[in-house]
Order: structure tokens, then sequence, then C-alpha cells
């Protein structure tokens, strides 16, 4: 029987802009550059994301795609 290997997803970023107060808009994913600091990765990503058009003094939010999947799981409380 054959076994499929899981292969971990390269280290990435989920990218947002804030488009209002308390609200944001979802402008992709955007690979992690190699080599780069934390903050110099973060701020590579959002020009990825928006092909180097991000601007000063615009609002946007670089989040590991591993802590955007931890985010999403979630459950109900028990109710027990």
């Amino acid at each position: 029987m054959l076994k499929r290997e899981h292969k971990p997803a390269a280290p990435g970023f989920v990218v947002l802009r804030e488009v209002g107060k308390n609200r944001w808009e979802l402008l992709g994913e955007a690979k992690r550059t190699p080599g780069l600091t934390a903050r110099a990765a973060r701020s590579q990503a959002i020009l990825d994301a928006t092909g180097g058009q991000a601007e000063a003094g615009e609002v946007y939010a670089a989040v590991l795609r591993s802590e955007w999947r931890v985010a999403m799981d979630w459950a109900l409380p028990s109710t027990a």
C-alpha cells in the first residue's frame, strides 16, 4: 500500500489592508523571503501582495500563514 507523504507548506504570510475602522480587506498570500529578518520579511510580503503599490500611511498586516490557520481553529465552549 502506498503512503501519501504530507509535505508542509512553505512559510508565508496572509496579507491584509485596513479599509475602515475595524475593517480589513484580504489582499492574498505571499511567500516568506528567506534570509530576511521577521520585520523585513513582513514588509516584503506586503510589497509582494500589493505588487509594490503599498504606500506610507496605509495600514497593512502580514500574519504568518501558520498563525492564520491556528487562529481559525476554534470550537464552541463546552456547555457541560
